[in-house]
């Protein structure tokens, strides 16, 4: 087993599956998805015995009518009803749910707690599907079974002999319903606290926040039927055959009728070349190979900003001898700050910008001139923009570019954040926010008979703080794998450590279920695919895609344990136990869901009507008021903003590095040790580097490396015995794979914009292994 230190000596185990072979670089030629997705999902199918059950959930997942949506990505479903409207790492994801393995007392009697600390987070997942309620005991070392009553009255004791209700934090991964979130924000909300954060602090709570600025709402505007009718699309910061598969078909789709599109982005991604959508029949029979691009421009990592402000300054020149290159009826009615804006551009040299991008003037004049030449515009964007210091300025940045031309509120046009979780966005819009607006408040306390509290409370990285301190004493897990998603690892699993009580709600064993507090429950949770049986008969939950669309959800297997709850369930039990004198309808909102929802469509925005309108076919899209060039910005426009460039060129001998997924990888869930888009093959505990940085310390391919990575407060983190691997990447930047490099993000490092970890933005120096 081989392990990492930090500066401090704190011993954190390898996450990936232990290789079972030499390790393998080679370059990747291929088309995105196609047979290689098909082959992969076979032998995936094949490996967790799902030959039967498998075929079935395709045939069911993201289907309209009595399906249920995939747990993986965010992705809107397709408009036309498409049958097959699935990829692989979703089938993976559905699969990895349905295993017939299982972890029940039998197994945590066979295995301390210790024993276990020392599997790969591979091997730990690997076990199968958690089957009942366990609490860990410290006198053995073990967990063991505990009733779901006397669980619930742990954790409703540990809660009402807290000092403060501050003193609890309450965290979700994104995976939760809407209905489930709904009730989990009114239990924390009743206690009295808004410490709930969730996981869009460390992906995209800068664009929220960005938005929210420019715009008046924290959404893109845009649905499927823009992407559908746009004529250039700019896809930055986005890894979408791994992150977001099923954007190749909208990608190969565009392409075919004509429209430009624009992949900007450190490394040339796989969705960036071509692609074979596997549901095109003939496509998959020819071997035929759709391009997914008309240009590929690789900016230094956190050098968008300037490539943006580089577009933006070329239209602007532009309009000097052809107005038209700007839509001044736009600009003059919708918007305000754009004589500022104006200025800056014009004051920033072309010099600075090809600095700061590493990118010619004329190939971001390329960039520039298809935007200008488009009718219709949309920009798309992820992680590889938002986990900067710079992420709001940057995502600010985009919506100025829009702006320019008057791509917003109109078909085809506007911006597009892509979501990398199903339903995170959904968490968002029904209540998991730290900070809440005066207006929800006032309607969940009318609603619901509540007093809720309304100073902000602890994001991510404030809990994890608060926790370290021991001023937060409960956490509260909604799924997902915390100890490892964090930033920091050690530091974080000293917080959790320091808990009194740390509360695991999932469906599989995981590296949070290791790091724990002094007391500690693993809850066990239906899966998305699974039947939720109550009084009232088999429930359905709603999701929101990453375009705002809300739709229904319904498992179509038996559980995998009889002993498994529902999270609503789950989340009503803690609550009845925490206030037990409670006047919420706990127990009659579990007998039947459409009580949630009657409730929800009162209290949120563009949820009336909820119960019927879920039902109709697709759904129905919450309306955003900037869609509509309705802003709710203290202007009443949208407003230009003036960030300067910041400086992202490392200093001489260092290099920005970026944490990224493998493509066999679902955020902290690693399916095998293999990439195959990179070209990777038994390798995790490596870094992708440029051959020039690599030649200038003397490395060679799979040579040991040490990586050192620096604080903004001056200390150091590092990882040893990496293994370099050259890659199609600007000089001065490295990458490697998350959550095993989340150790070198320090818990203070995280963007004054945004509060996020800047886990794309990491300081690093790379030098053959001691």
């Amino acid at each position: 087993m081989s392990a990492s230190r930090d500066e401090a000596g704190r011993l954190e185990p390898r996450v990936g599956p232990v290789p079972g072979g030499e390790p393998e670089s080679h370059p990747y030629h291929h088309p995105a998805a196609g047979w290689g997705a098909a082959k992969s999902v076979s032998r995936f199918m094949v490996r967790e015995g799902a030959l039967a059950d498998g075929p079935r959930a395709i045939l069911r997942m993201n289907h309209e009518n009595g399906g249920f949506d995939c747990p993986g990505c965010a992705w809107p479903d397709d408009t036309k009803g498409l049958h097959l409207d699935i990829c692989e790492n979703g089938i993976k994801h559905v699969t990895w749910e349905m295993t017939r393995k299982r972890v029940g007392r039998e197994f945590f009697a066979a295995h301390s707690v210790t024993e276990l600390s020392g599997w790969s987070d591979y091997a730990l997942e690997n076990q199968g599907r958690l089957t009942e309620p366990m609490v860990y005991d410290p006198g053995t070392d073990h967990y063991l079974p505990i009733s779901w009553k006397d669980a619930f009255a742990l954790v409703g004791r540990t809660l009402r002999e807290l000092d403060s209700p501050h003193q609890a934090s309450f965290y979700t991964s994104g995976r939760l319903g809407n209905e489930a979130t709904f009730l989990y924000q009114l239990m924390a909300r009743e206690l009295g606290t808004n410490n709930l954060p969730d996981c869009s602090n460390m992906c995209h709570e800068a664009s929220g926040r960005a938005l929210q600025a420019s715009l008046g709402t924290g959404k893109g505007t845009v649905d499927l039927k823009d992407w559908e009718a746009t004529d250039a699309l700019f896809i930055l910061g986005v890894n979408a055959a791994s992150n977001a598969p099923r954007m190749l078909t909208a990608l190969a789709a565009a392409y075919r009728r004509g429209a430009q599109v624009v992949h900007i982005n450190p490394l040339v991604e796989a969705a960036a070349t071509r692609t074979i959508i596997p549901h095109d029949v003939r496509s998959m029979a020819t071997c035929h190979a759709t391009p997914t691009s008309t240009l590929n421009l690789q900016p230094r990592i956190g050098g968008d900003l300037a490539l943006l402000r580089g577009m933006a300054k070329a239209i602007l020149e532009q309009a000097t001898s052809d107005p038209r290159a700007l839509d001044r009826e736009f600009i003059d009615r919708h918007t305000t700050g754009f004589e500022e804006y104006r200025a800056l551009c014009e004051a920033t040299p072309w010099r600075e910008i090809e600095k700061q991008t590493e990118i010619s003037r004329p190939d971001i004049l390329k960039a520039a001139r298809i935007y200008r030449e488009a009718d219709r515009s949309i920009v798309s964007w992820c992680l590889g923009i938002s986990q900067h210091e710079h992420g709001v300025d940057t995502v600010r940045e985009i919506v100025n570019l829009l702006l320019l031309r008057g791509n917003l509120g109109r078909e085809g046009a506007g911006p597009s954040p892509v979501r990398g979780h199903s339903n995170v966005q959904g968490n968002r819009t029904c209540g998991i926010d730290h900070r809440p607006g005066p207006e929800f408040l006032d309607r969940l306390a009318e609603v619901c008979g509540i007093e809720p509290p309304r100073e902000h409370g602890l994001d991510t990285v404030g809990t994890i703080q608060a926790m370290h301190r021991g001023e937060v004493k409960v956490f509260v897990g909604m799924g997902g794998n915390f100890a490892l998603a964090a930033p920091d690892t050690p530091y974080t699993c000293e917080a959790l450590r320091n808990c009194d009580l740390t509360v695991q709600v999932s469906t599989k064993l995981n590296r949070s279920h290791l790091v724990h507090g002094r007391r500690a429950l693993i809850l066990p949770c239906l899966g998305r695919t699974e039947k939720d049986h109550q009084r009232t008969g088999v429930q359905s939950t709603s999701v929101e895609d990453s375009m705002s669309m809300v739709h229904l959800s319904v498992g179509m297997r038996r559980p995998a344990s009889p002993h498994l709850l529902s999270e609503p369930a789950i989340i009503a039990g803690m609550a009845r136990a925490a206030l037990p004198d409670s006047a919420t309808p706990w127990e009659r909102y579990i007998e039947d869901y459409d009580r949630i929802r009657d409730t929800m469509a009162q209290v949120l925005d563009g949820f009336e009507d909820f119960n019927r309108r879920v039902r109709l076919p697709l759904g129905f899209r919450i309306k955003q008021p900037a869609r509509e060039l309705v802003f709710r910005t203290p202007s009443g426009r949208a407003e230009f903003s003036t960030a300067p460039l910041p400086d992202v060129v490392p200093a001489p001998g260092t290099l920005t590095l970026g944490t990224l997924r493998s493509h066999d990888q679902w955020n902290t869930t690693i399916y095998s040790d293999n990439d195959r888009y990179r070209g990777i093959r038994r390798l995790r505990t490596l870094v992708f580097m440029n051959q020039d940085d690599m030649r200038e310390r003397g490395l060679s391919k799979f040579d040991p490396v040490d990586i050192t990575s620096t604080a903004k407060d001056g200390t150091r983190r590092h990882l040893n015995g990496y293994l370099a691997v050259p890659h199609d990447i600007p000089r001065g930047c490295a990458a490697g794979y998350m959550p095993e490099m989340n150790v070198l993000c320090a818990i203070g490092d995280y963007s004054t914009q945004s509060d996020q970890p800047i886990m794309k933005h990491v300081k690093v120096t790379i030098h053959p292994a001691a």
